[in-house]
């Protein structure tokens, strides 16, 4: 869309530099700009207008209704819309704004500090596009806890694998198994339809065996083939209470034909805390039979220097957040560094999730990140099509 055909509201206080922003989108073309002076008007302005707003203006500090609290009533309104911040405040509370808006739902185009030039807006205003027909999100299906139980005995749950490289040379290294279930009359049914309802009626940890074992003698057949390769599985939150856990995967894998070491164990942070003394007890007779640990989901939880400082980690995964964030923060590219950072001087290989693009990769790349996983390079696929894709594989140049 052209800029004449957008309609903008701009929402400021003081007077001059309301003027003056309208000043500038008029130079710039713009047709259609309505204005408010503050939040309480801006959301009248913004829930009447027709036709609708497509990019608001906003200032932060405003009386009454001030800018964080319009941005949250304009995304409980759950209407498509993009926001530019204009503000004065300390670069560290915008960063925390814009975070905030995109919680809500928010379409962020960006923050102009203030005073506001016609070339920052523009460079802003050219970001924007317009938003695409929201797909409703399909239910989960009610599936009947018997039906799970079925399929679980009928051997219907299989592991799809994510593909894991090297950042340094490109190879990969192995993949994450993340469960799918074939059904016989709905076809492949995707985690969101059954693993809440696992871990609710307590069938996650047969789930976990199954994942396990499969993947196990997946890993097993690439190792005979001379493929040097890891797997990756998520151990339930439940799982680290119980007593002997680290015997039973153990066993479940040697029957598997798999050495240990090709298996690593995801564990995330707030499971790991759910009952110390059992999970230091498990994770540490894990780490003596040559099973790799790894942390997952880092930096989400709220004691991670803790859990690194207890637990015999081998392997450190970043949260995707950080990584999506790194690109454009420069707080969060510190954070993303600082991680990277630590996992070298502790010795732990560091994987990031949610290398969605080629910069996220040049990114990581150049902060010396090991192990790289994301649609970049693959989305998760059958055992077939990942020993396909392995064959086929050409790293990024």
């Amino acid at each position: 869309m052209s800029i004449e055909q957008l309609h903008f509201l701009v929402a400021e206080d003081h007077d001059f530099q309301r003027k003056t922003l309208v000043r500038i989108l008029t130079a710039l073309g713009a047709k259609r700009i309505s204005e408010a002076g503050d939040g309480k008007a801006a959301l009248g302005v913004f829930a009447a207008a027709q036709p609708p707003v497509d990019i608001i203006i906003s200032d932060l500090e405003m009386p009454g209704m001030d800018g964080m609290e319009f941005m949250r009533h304009v995304g409980e309104a759950d209407r498509p819309v993009s926001v530019i911040l204009s503000s004065a405040l300390d670069a560290a509370l915008i960063s925390s704004v814009e975070a905030m808006t995109q919680a809500y739902g928010i379409t962020l185009l960006g923050a102009a500090s203030k005073p506001v030039t016609q070339d920052k807006l523009r460079g802003l205003i050219e970001k924007f596009a317009p938003p695409k027909p929201r797909a409703p999100r399909q239910a989960a299906p009610a599936i009947p806890l018997d039906e799970m139980r079925r399929g679980l005995k009928a051997g219907e749950f299989e592991p799809f694998f994510q593909p894991k490289v090297s950042m340094a040379d490109g190879t990969v290294t192995g993949a994450e198994a993340l469960a799918r279930w074939r059904h016989p009359r709905m076809g492949l049914v995707a985690p969101y339809a059954f693993i809440p309802a696992m871990e609710s009626a307590g069938l996650i940890d047969d789930l976990t065996w199954v994942i396990l074992e499969k993947a196990a003698t997946r890993c097993r057949e690439w190792v005979g083939r001379g493929q040097q390769l890891t797997v990756s599985v998520n151990l339930s939150l439940k799982s680290l209470e119980e007593p002997g856990l680290a015997e039973r995967i153990t066993d479940r894998v040697a029957a598997q034909g798999l050495d240990p070491k090709y298996l690593v164990l995801e564990i995330t942070e707030s499971a790991a805390m759910t009952d110390v003394g059992k999970a230091l007890e498990n994770l540490t007779r894990l780490r003596m039979k040559r099973f790799a640990l790894s942390i997952d989901d880092y930096g989400t939880g709220y004691s991670s220097m803790q859990q690194l400082s207890r637990i015999p980690f081998s392997e450190l995964k970043i949260d995707q957040s950080f990584v999506f964030s790194a690109v454009e923060k420069a707080a969060s590219k510190v954070i993303l560094s600082s991680s990277l950072e630590m996992a070298r001087k502790l010795g732990l290989k560091a994987v990031a999730e949610g290398v969605e693009t080629r910069t996220h990769w040049n990114l990581l790349q150049g902060l010396g990140c090991d192990i790289a996983q994301g649609y970049f390079i693959a989305k998760p696929m059958d055992a077939a099509a990942f020993e396909d894709w392995a064959l086929q594989w050409l790293p990024p140049e």
